[in-house]
């Protein structure tokens, strides 16, 4: 069993490695300078950078990220330390489903709700998009991040006079710290690689970022579209945009993981 166990796991890293290899060796060529200050350039013509896609992808996601996060943080509180019963089990119910439906449907209900009402396609409406998407992983994750702090934490919190909101806050919250940020990594990354809502909600722009409630470029759009041009030059960049925006995830984590290095639980 040891060893039927051990080829399971290396026959599922093989996809994880053979999608890392085939985008490095296709995106690697295009690693340079111009790569992360320059716009695409127009159809047919060489050299150009995806330096907009990046800066709008950042600011889309922490759009999101800002929307989603306490949100998130605080229902999962709710649902751990004060809600109990039935209603606690209906809102995780909800939250399961939420986290079932897929993105573009997100991305409508952004673009209905966002961009109809304020009249354009915006990162705002981008971001709300990718909240809704993030919200369940946070959600999920922080509740079972707080369902593990010992039980005995909180008596101590509680016998020495503090009340509930101050052991929530200054001694479970912290306690389950490590676990938050990795939810709240594994809530990001999903949202970076998103394209469909980002369709309905940010559109895209050949163009630097010009603010909030304008058109936004993104990677996963950037890639969207030039992946399927018959343009050498515009593939080469998908491809490279590919490699930068695991890039970017990859790194998040390493930031994430070393951030928590030195969490107590």
């Amino acid at each position: 069993m040891t060893i039927l166990a051990g080829a399971c796991l290396v026959i599922a890293l093989i996809p994880l490695f053979a999608v890392l290899i085939y985008v490095i060796a296709q995106g690697a060529s295009r690693l340079n300078l111009d790569l992360f200050t320059k716009l695409p350039p127009p159809p047919g013509l060489k050299g150009g950078g995806v330096g907009n896609a990046i800066i709008g992808t950042l600011i889309t996601v922490g759009i999101g990220t800002l929307i989603s996060l306490p949100f998130g943080v605080f229902a999962a509180v709710y649902l751990s330390e004060f809600s109990r019963g039935k209603i606690a089990r209906w809102i995780r119910f909800a939250t399961n489903i939420l986290a079932g439906v897929p993105s573009i449907i997100a991305g409508v209900f952004a673009y209905g709700t966002v961009v109809l009402v304020t009249g354009g396609f915006s990162a705002v409406a981008g971001g709300v998009a990718l909240a809704i998407l993030m919200l369940p992983t946070i959600v999920r994750t922080t509740d079972e991040a707080l369902q593990i702090v010992p039980q005995e934490v909180r008596w101590a919190s509680v016998g020495v006079g503090a009340s509930n909101y101050q052991t929530v806050l200054r001694v479970v919250l912290p306690a389950a710290t490590s676990a938050i940020i990795t939810g709240v990594v594994l809530a990001i990354a999903r949202a970076a690689g998103e394209t469909a809502p980002l369709i309905f909600t940010a559109l895209n722009s050949p163009f630097w970022a010009r603010g909030i409630w304008n058109p936004t470029p993104s990677l996963s759009v950037l890639i969207y579209n030039f992946a399927s041009v018959p343009y050498k030059p515009l593939q080469e960049l998908a491809w490279a945009s590919s490699l930068i925006l695991v890039f970017l995830i990859l790194m998040t984590s390493v930031l994430a993981r070393w951030a928590t290095r030195k969490s107590v639980y």
